[in-house]
């Protein structure tokens, strides 16, 4: 059984390397990108029958900063 965490920084709250990536792309004559949100994607290989909510337990206690970040399991 595969799953996919997609983590981000939460609405409002600074995000200083896509604000890096979105001055490069700028830097490089890519106009119009007015902002740049980045975040990680973390893919696990779990035991068949694993529960969403142990997944959103690992979540919950390692894998994402709730306090800062959201973040959204895709089963696969």
């Amino acid at each position: 059984m595969k799953a996919r965490v997609h983590v981000m920084l939460k609405t409002g709250v600074l995000d200083p390397q896509g604000e890096a990536v979105r001055h490069a792309l700028g830097s490089l004559g890519f106009a119009g990108v007015e902002a740049v949100r980045q975040g990680k994607v973390i893919e696990l290989d779990l035991a068949d029958g694993t529960s969403e909510d142990t997944i959103r337990d690992m979540c919950e206690r390692l894998l994402a900063n709730t306090v800062i970040e959201s973040y959204r399991v895709e089963v696969l």
